[in-house]
């Protein structure tokens, strides 16, 4: 551990400094500064797009993407012609001239967003040799393009999803089982571009893991490495069969082990194929951005990493016995710890709990970790925590005073799976409203002798 002998900034709270961190980790991610600054790199001087340029994608920050194409397009390609249509969740619209913006159901698939989908493939069956296809995809693009295979009904694919949602499943595992459901999904957006002779250039804003494109947004325009096999795995492992998951969904995936139905995009199918999948933004750099900023109100930043997964209330109490640890060792100067990553929130039966998986983790940490000087927040980047409009929650001594003053127990609220409660009693959400980006999740401890 590097020695610094600042201190933490007199004229900034705790609060202030944690939800200063949250702003820096977002805007490192804004579409508006990284969409163009990968166009340039994309299409040089020179190397502008010709012919048809069909603008199509899914996910949270699919709007603002689409906005920062149009205003850099106007500049740099005026002799371009845009055309096309985006998907986002509700409330993330973000303004265009010539892409049509939708938007939809998420996290639960809504007929929006298969009208749109099949919208998005019948503009992508129409390109011709030469043709250029930018496909937009963030976090959020597995939901918003639910156009379900043949025989399977949009209400199908909803119960699907609510099915795999209450189960606790990673959301990886849950776009293996979509991704083999889709008409879209899997590299098959990208199967009927290359059928059409035409260029595929996806720009990637990553919320997922390890940041490969095959797992953002179930990667439409990517090679997958699932296959139905997979699938029905997952949903075995999950205990979900028939009384769970509709019998059309069972037999589509049985049907595709057998051979009967088409596997997704495999690296094969993109031999000679002209398709990129261009990563601009990940959950990682976020992070980097976050440490940057609390270096300057004297913490030693420490990233975790960006890939921490699990049930919400455990990696709570295991960041707690962490921070612990580092109290009791000595702490020579203010230490942050930050991480990333996106946990999961299992939900029993009969309850129906209020908030998200960051705020759930949130209040694990609060009730296992009673240090004196701690502080903490939880959000996810895309600003919107599960149920509620917050993005996530915060705390620091006052407010674990203000708990104690008002009697409120987090382990009630823990068992009932009401972290919104607890924090909104309290005063401690964090709401930014939607961001128009996404990485994922971001989570920050503040330490101090």
């Amino acid at each position: 551990m590097t020695q610094n002998t600042s201190s933490p900034s007199m004229s900034a709270s705790k609060e202030a400094i944690l939800k200063n961190a949250f702003a820096a980790a977002v805007a490192v991610a804004d579409p508006k500064v990284i969409v163009p600054q990968y166009l340039a790199k994309i299409f040089p001087v020179g190397q502008e797009p010709r012919g048809r340029c069909l603008v199509v994608g899914a996910g949270k920050a699919s709007a603002s993407m689409a906005s920062a194409l149009e205003a850099y397009a106007k500049v740099h390609w005026p002799q371009v012609t845009l055309e096309g249509i985006v998907l986002t969740r509700y409330g993330h619209n973000s303004p265009t001239a010539y892409i049509q913006i939708v938007e939809a159901g998420h996290p639960v698939p809504d007929q929006a967003g298969m009208d749109g989908a099949k919208e998005v493939l019948a503009l992508t069956k129409q390109l011709k040799q030469g043709d250029v296809m930018i496909a937009l995809v963030s976090g959020g693009g597995s939901s918003l393009l639910t156009l379900p295979q043949e025989g399977i009904s949009i209400d199908d694919m909803r119960k699907t999803t609510e099915a795999l949602l209450r189960s606790g499943a990673p959301i990886e595992e849950m776009n293996v089982v979509r991704k083999h459901l889709s008409a879209i999904l899997g590299g098959n957006l990208a199967r009927v571009a290359i059928a059409c002779g035409a260029r595929v250039e996806a720009l990637l804003i990553s919320d997922v893991t390890g940041d490969s494109p095959g797992d953002i947004a179930s990667g439409p325009c990517a090679a997958d490495y699932s296959t139905y096999f997979d699938a029905l795995n997952i949903l075995e492992k999950y205990d979900l069969g028939d009384s769970a998951i509709p019998v059309s969904v069972l037999n589509h995936l049985k049907q595709g082990v057998a051979g009967e139905k088409s596997e997704t995009l495999k690296d094969a199918d993109l031999v000679n194929a002209q398709v990129a999948n261009h990563v601009i933004a990940t959950a990682y750099k976020s992070l980097e951005a976050a440490a940057e900023y609390v270096r300057t109100q004297g913490y030693e930043p420490m990233i975790l990493g960006d890939t921490i997964i699990g049930e919400a209330q455990e990696v709570g109490v295991a960041h707690a016995a962490l921070a612990r640890d580092y109290v009791a060792k000595g702490i020579d100067q203010p230490l942050a710890l930050i991480s990333g990553g996106e946990c999961t929130v299992t939900i029993p039966v009969g309850l129906k709990g209020r908030g998200g998986r960051c705020s759930e983790y949130l209040l694990s940490l609060f009730a296992s970790a009673d240090l004196p000087n701690i502080a903490a927040l939880a959000a996810d980047t895309d600003g919107i925590d599960g149920s509620e409009q917050n993005a996530g929650a915060w705390f620091d001594a006052g407010v674990r005073q203000v708990s104690r003053n008002n009697s409120l127990l987090p382990e009630k609220f823990l068992a009932a799976h009401d972290c919104y409660g607890f924090f909104a009693e309290l005063g401690a959400l964090v709401e930014t409203g939607p961001t128009l980006t996404n990485v994922n999740d971001f989570r920050i401890i503040l330490l101090e002798k």
